[in-house]
């Protein structure tokens, strides 16, 4: 037997070693590659077809990319410099086209002198949104309104603007930045205020139109006050509503006359014919998209409510409004809508097409927060009781925000699609950005024939547009998850 194990000397490390690195096939984009696109024979397989499909795609149109041309008051001075730059047969993109007519894509047909109102209506617009996207976050909403303010001040510069709206421009959102600094919570009011103050900058008029819109919401508040202690939460909203209604339908327009003749204050003001491109789908998709979430979510409530009237018009409602195509909607807005008006209402095409797209948002957001509020386990409703709140305030501390959380996704789907659906109204004779603006530029002899610069350029826009709501739902869905804090 041998010795050696009697006079071995156990060995002790008394140093470590250094670190290294691990191997190449290990890490980095080599580990990346293999894992995700080499990871088995089928995977193999469908990543070469794949990386052949690609190289056959920019085989073909990157030549039409490098070859763009940008100066050039016609397709076929596109094409002779086209020519001219990569030889005979070659093909290259027009965006002169965009370059050219880039005022009727943002802007339809609204005067070139104006162009600051609706600029400033954009703006404002991200104003309005700052304490609803990021109320308990002062640093990102002070970085927005300051991004906003530049872009503001850069953008009616670049559309030719006097100086005088411009100076007017930057007073008002350095205030705006004071109050978001000083007294951030007054800054919701710019939020309430901004659906009159849009609209007043976008059709222009007379400035008690708007004023006397918001005195009808203010009767409505006061009756409802009012009623509150006598008649509970749903009769003294519905008497509040039927009022305001009385308001609008029969006082309002007697009112604000008389002020127009005493202080006749306004804009110059805008027909609907005059709107189009981008300015008309920010319209129709933010106006929506903002009444839709309300009402589609008392339409959810309406649907488990336990009293039958109130489920049986709110189911009907909704299964009526989902089994009708978006454009049988826009044909009734456009034509049979003025006849449930009152005699001698003049009602703005526009907006009848606002009412239906809103209405017909509604049903669907009405679904996706349905099933938020079925995915809530019981024991929530039951905390609620416990605690001894009645139905609405268990609805808006303990219920609501959480179905709203889980229906995140739904219902910015539902606004992603509603957005995307503004280019249906083109049917109804507006100029919507993707066929209305794009047919009347190609109907032009100087550009006739171009075809792909239109609808990339526009495509382009609502995929950035769609991609930033995408983007901010998963952030609020981060920012939310607290179950697993």
């Amino acid at each position: 037997m041998s010795e050696l194990h009697a006079q071995t000397v156990p060995f002790v490390r008394d140093s470590m070693l250094p670190q290294e690195l691990p191997p190449a096939s290990q890490r980095g984009a080599v580990k990346w590659v293999r894992e995700n696109l080499f990871s088995g024979p089928m995977n193999t397989i469908l990543t070469v077809l794949s990386l052949l499909v690609v190289f056959l795609i920019l085989q073909s149109s990157l030549p039409w990319w490098l070859n763009s041309v940008w100066n050039a008051n016609s397709l076929a001075e596109c094409r002779a410099a086209v020519q001219a730059m990569a030889g005979e047969g070659a093909t290259g993109a027009c965006w002169a086209v965009i370059r050219e007519r880039w005022h009727q894509f943002m802007f339809g047909f609204y005067p070139r002198g104006l162009y600051w109102r609706p600029v400033l209506a954009f703006a404002l617009l991200f104003v309005a949104l700052a304490p609803v996207l990021f109320g308990d976050n002062a640093r990102k909403r002070m970085i927005l309104l300051a991004c906003v303010a530049v872009a503001l001040v850069l953008a009616l510069i670049g559309v030719g603007t006097d100086l005088a709206h411009v100076s007017f421009a930057i007073v008002a959102m350095a205030a705006i930045l004071a109050v978001s600094h000083l007294a951030p919570a007054r800054l919701i009011w710019a939020t309430l205020l901004f659906p009159a103050v849009g609209f007043f900058l976008l059709w222009g008029g007379s400035v008690w139109g708007p004023i006397g819109v918001l005195m009808g919401f203010g009767v409505l508040v006061a009756v409802y006050r009012l009623l509150l202690p006598m008649l509970g939460v749903v009769m003294g909203t519905a008497l509040g509503f039927l009022a305001a209604c009385v308001w609008w339908l029969m006082i309002q327009t007697h009112v604000t006359t008389v002020l127009h003749n005493l202080m006749p204050w306004g804009l110059e003001a805008i027909d609907s014919d005059q709107f189009g491109g981008f300015l008309l789908a920010f319209t129709i998709g933010v106006t929506a998209i903002a009444a839709s979430l309300p009402l589609g979510i008392l339409l959810a409530l309406g649907r488990r409510s336990d009293m039958f009237l109130i489920k049986t018009l709110s189911v009907g409602f909704i299964e009526f409004i989902r089994g009708v195509p978006l454009i049988t909607m826009l044909f009734t807005a456009s034509l049979l809508l003025q006849y449930f008006l009152p005699p001698q209402t003049n009602f703005d095409l526009i907006l009848r097409v606002i009412i239906l797209v809103t209405l017909f948002a509604s049903a669907y957001i009405a679904e996706v927060v349905r099933g938020g509020l079925a995915a809530l386990p019981r024991g929530q409703y039951e905390a609620a009781d416990a605690l001894g709140l009645d139905y609405w305030k268990a609805q808006r501390h303990i219920i609501m925000p959480q179905a709203l959380k889980i229906s995140i996704p739904g219902i910015v789907s539902s606004f992603i699609g509603l957005f995307k659906d503004t280019t249906l109204v083109a049917f109804v004779g507006l100029l919507d950005p993707l066929k209305g603006v794009t047919a009347i530029v190609r109907a032009d002899i100087n550009w006739k024939g171009i075809y792909w610069e239109p609808y990339i350029f526009v495509g382009t826009i609502f995929f950035l547009i769609c991609f930033g709501m995408s983007r901010y739902s998963m952030y609020l869905e981060k920012k939310l998850k607290t179950d697993h804090r």
